[in-house]
């Protein structure tokens, strides 16, 4: 009988992924968190380095395959990701670009389309968030790699929103900007320069202000949108904040 609701989190260690895992099991889901270091308190967790592509596809098959039977839904949360290199083209190294694009493109794109032919017959609710940012659709500089690869995760979920309108089961996908939050990335952004990232005052300010949002109240909106009856048909990329 299908009676569980799968939910599988990336990048679910520390930030808005290890907000998402608690509060998604806090609601009855068998959340799977998949990130490069193991939460010991987790009951399902899987250690990936999402820079290492060629191991995405096996390990997530089985994921996927163990649930099958027993899912009355599946969700894929692509919310892994990397603002490194931080610095302006022309001063970054090759080996950065090719890890950025890696974790924050490929391995989501990898994973979707995975999700979409593993689950091709499955009857039960399928959906895929991608976690987005507003740098994919306004220009930063020093960003070059963080604001191209979000800009192709927005335009990805677009092309699959619209292959996904013609199928029998299909799967719901958004890609969602989640706002300006208070985590590991930003203090990695305000610790980067201001010749690799020339906006580095303003995001102090948002730090010295209280502009950032906090990753359980950002987890807490990203859940409510997940749950909304509508998903999916407001279109493929969405702020949170106009929720």
């Amino acid at each position: 009988m299908r009676t569980i609701d799968i939910v599988i989190v990336t990048g679910a260690s520390k930030g808005i992924g290890f907000e998402l895992l608690q509060q998604l099991e806090e609601k009855g889901k068998k959340v799977i968190g998949v990130a490069r270091s193991i939460l010991a308190e987790a009951d399902h967790f899987i250690s990936v380095d999402f820079a290492e592509l060629n191991q995405l596809e096996n390990i997530f098959s089985k994921i996927i395959d163990e649930h099958k039977e027993e899912a009355a839904s599946f969700t894929l949360i692509n919310n892994a990701g990397t603002v490194e290199p931080i610095g302006l083209i022309g001063a970054v190294s090759a080996k950065e670009l090719t890890r950025a694009v890696s974790i924050n493109l490929t391995a989501p794109m990898i994973l979707s389309n995975l999700f979409i032919q593993k689950l091709e017959q499955f009857p039960g609710t399928k959906k895929i968030m991608n976690i987005s940012s507003g740098a994919g659709r306004k220009v930063y500089e020093g960003w070059g790699a963080y604001c191209t690869t979000k800009a192709g995760l927005d335009h990805f979920s677009r092309v699959v929103a619209t292959e996904q309108a013609n199928v029998k089961h299909p799967v719901k996908i958004v890609s969602i900007a989640p706002g300006i939050i208070d985590t590991g990335m930003q203090e990695t952004i305000r610790g980067s320069g201001e010749t690799a990232f020339p906006l580095l005052d303003q995001f102090i300010d948002y730090k010295e202000q209280g502009m950032l949002s906090s990753p359980e109240e950002t987890a807490r909106n990203l859940i409510a949108f997940l749950e909304k009856a509508d998903y999916g048909k407001m279109g493929p990329i969405v702020d949170i904040r106009d929720y």
